[in-house]
């Protein structure tokens, strides 16, 4: 690795700029902003993917490598991504700094603590919760209801155990009551921390969250508390972009990491500004498929960020292809060009719903060393009798080498192809019309029902004034439906929104589909078992 000045000079970041965390890795003030705010802005590119499967699709490999191969064609890209959460790195997915010769380092360390945001987070949001149970206990100035605390504490790993407990209960004068954590990465404070344009901005959506109601079912918002400057100093620091490199020394923005299937899944808006000034072309990438990430970045990112993305890489593997076409995981690597046909169909699905954007994608196949000649070719002749841009990637294996042909094809689309974006939603729509416009626009529901309790959460926050805000759906990532058991395109499926909560600073409702949990659990055999 170099010294992480010199990766600052790629992107003319001198070093009263930096704020060193050791000689690998560095946060950059962002007094920079005054600097740089008469650059233009340069292209944003954003990596979305087919509906994951156990095969892999490899969606940050390929930003990675992409990134690696821009730079291999004399193209200056700089990647911002999403800062790992501990849940997944010891839980079922592992790290989050892509695989192979496409990787950013120091990669243990920006899985584990890194430069500690994460952790202000959890502080943060748990110094929150604990001055709201304190206020009750010392008198209940506010007349909160214990019943309806609205704010959930937090933690960066996933503890199923968690999701309901009861507190206080041994203490005579406070009152027990309900309460269920989320992980940190899930939580509103993380939202508003990568939705924020700026500090004050930040302040300002902190002061706005509604904690709780009073025993006159009216909102208690965090700024009646008092400790929003407490809050902004413990997460001060942690509004800085981190800076990292990759293997083949080229610099990488991380920072912010919002759940995709719970959250809105993309990394920080300051940091995307920040690269879109410092580079000519951004890539960036967003959780999940494009039912979820991609939505959510174009929809409700975008629209806060005020980001207009010029291309979009749609990430597949053949190895998923064939299990969305009904071949069985173990038999992944025996030759199965029938099952790949079956299974094209969740790509072209994602390909429609990138296209009601109106933002020029290419579909980038990341090859894998089991996928045969036959299956290759069959693959090809699909996409070019769809008339869809395509490029094949090996960033795993040959790194920024790999992915040349990728580079080049994204440059074009780039260079040469004007979007038409426009958002899928008008935010003044009612909540229930946008919902369906998701659903069945996105995923391709029949219909969406709600629980009498969803119902009376959407009569109450548009009695709060909050009807014109984006939607936000946490629901299963593996299935376009709410049911992660069904594969490829599902049909004539219905979802189901069982409750409707409200992220005030944030400014999104998040209505959550069938079963998704806030709180994930540990698998069996737990990553953490393995290192």
């Amino acid at each position: 690795m170099k010294p992480i000045n010199e990766i600052a000079k790629k992107i003319n970041i001198d070093e009263e700029y930096l704020i060193p965390f050791g000689k690998d890795k560095a946060k950059i003030d962002l007094s920079i902003k005054d600097k740089v705010k008469d650059n233009p802005d340069g292209k944003l590119v954003l990596v979305t993917a087919i509906t994951p499967t156990k095969a892999g699709e490899g969606k940050t490999t390929t930003s990675i490598g992409l990134t690696d191969g821009m730079h291999k064609i004399g193209i200056n890209s700089l990647l911002c991504l999403r800062e790992p959460s501990l849940g997944p790195v010891f839980g079922l997915k592992g790290g989050a700094t892509g695989g192979g010769k496409a990787s950013v380092t120091p990669s243990e360390d920006i899985n584990l603590h890194f430069t500690g945001d994460l952790h202000a987070l959890t502080s943060s949001i748990n110094l929150i919760a604990a001055v709201i149970d304190n206020h009750i206990y010392q008198g209940n100035e506010l007349r909160i209801n214990p019943n309806r605390i609205l704010w959930r504490r937090a933690l960066d790993m996933n503890d199923r155990a968690l999701r309901s407990i009861t507190i206080a209960q041994d203490d005579k004068k406070a009152i027990p009551h309900h309460e269920e954590f989320v992980i940190t990465v899930a939580s509103e404070l993380m939202a508003i921390f990568c939705l924020a344009k700026d500090e004050e901005d930040f302040k300002d959506r902190v002061n706005n969250i509604i904690v709780a109601y009073d025993l006159d079912d009216k909102p208690v918002r965090l700024e009646q508390l008092h400790i929003t400057n407490a809050i902004f100093k413990l997460m001060r620091v942690a509004l800085n972009p981190n800076l990292v490199q990759t293997l083949e020394e080229n610099p990488v923005l991380i920072h912010g990491g919002p759940f995709a299937n719970i959250a809105h899944g993309c990394n920080s808006i300051i940091a995307t500004k920040l690269a879109l000034k410092l580079a000519p072309v951004v890539i960036t990438e967003a959780g999940f498929a494009s039912d979820l990430g991609a939505e959510k970045f174009l929809d409700i990112t975008c629209r806060v960020g005020e980001f207009k993305p010029d291309a979009i890489v749609m990430v597949a593997t053949i190895r998923a292809l064939k299990m969305h076409g009904g071949q069985l995981f173990e038999e992944l690597n025996n030759e199965n060009v029938e099952a790949l046909l079956n299974g094209v169909c969740n790509l072209k699905k994602h390909m429609d719903n990138i296209s009601l954007y109106g933002v020029p994608a290419v579909i980038c196949i990341n090859h894998f060393e089991s996928d045969t000649e036959k299956e290759t070719k069959a693959l090809i002749k699909w996409c070019e009798e769809q008339g869809y841009d395509y490029a094949f990637c090996s960033g795993f294996s040959n790194g920024g080498e790999g992915a040349k042909e990728l580079a080049k094809k994204v440059s074009e689309v780039l260079y040469n192809k004007k979007p038409k974006f426009e958002y899928l939603y008008d935010t003044k729509l009612p909540i229930k019309e946008k919902i369906d416009i998701i659903a069945k626009k996105i995923y391709g529901a029949k219909e969406v029902i709600y629980t009498e309790e969803a119902n009376k959460q959407i009569e109450e926050y548009n009695k709060l004034g909050f009807s014109k805000t984006p939607i936000c759906i946490a629901k299963t990532p593996q299935s376009l439906s709410d049911n992660p058991k069904l594969l490829g395109v599902p049909k004539d499926f219905v979802i189901t929104i069982r409750e409707v909560r409200l992220s005030a600073g944030a400014n999104f409702i998040v209505p959550l589909a069938g079963s998704v949990m806030t709180m994930p659990g540990l698998p069996k055999v737990p990553a953490a078992t393995k290192m």
